[in-house]
């Protein structure tokens, strides 16, 4: 069922190589398969580790690697449709669970994705 990589845990889970775990599956689920989709954006690790970091110090929300990204995807649809509008955006989860890894300094460093912006102008937001 596994290849040796798998079978002694040397692969990551996620076959699309994301510290954003649970996203990037790659199976379409029953209740995904029924939603009504105007579109999906792609975000990155980086997006999401920013985003994290932008909304602890400014917002006081302590968010995990989902809640960030769907904050990466708030912003972009905010983006696309411009001003005028709500958007809505669920925040799943909480950084408590986050610390070994999207919340360690040394991870973050060892795959290159250190926090180092003063804002969001990773989105083109000055």
């Amino acid at each position: 069922m596994y290849t040796k990589e798998e079978a002694d845990g040397r692969r990551l889970k996620n076959p699309f190589d994301t510290i954003t775990e649970g996203i990037g599956i790659n199976r379409i689920t029953r209740n995904f398969a029924m939603a009504k989709l105007d579109g999906a954006f792609r975000g990155t690790d980086r997006e999401a580790v920013e985003m994290s970091r932008f909304l602890l110090k400014n917002d006081g929300l302590f968010l995990g690697s989902s809640s960030a990204m769907n904050c990466v995807g708030a912003v972009r649809v905010a983006q696309a449709i411009g001003p005028g509008h709500t958007i809505v955006t669920i925040l799943c989860d909480s950084g408590m669970r986050h610390l070994s890894k999207f919340y360690d300094a040394e991870y973050l460093s060892l795959l290159g994705l250190t926090p180092k912006a003063t804002g969001l102008e990773l989105l083109g937001i000055k």
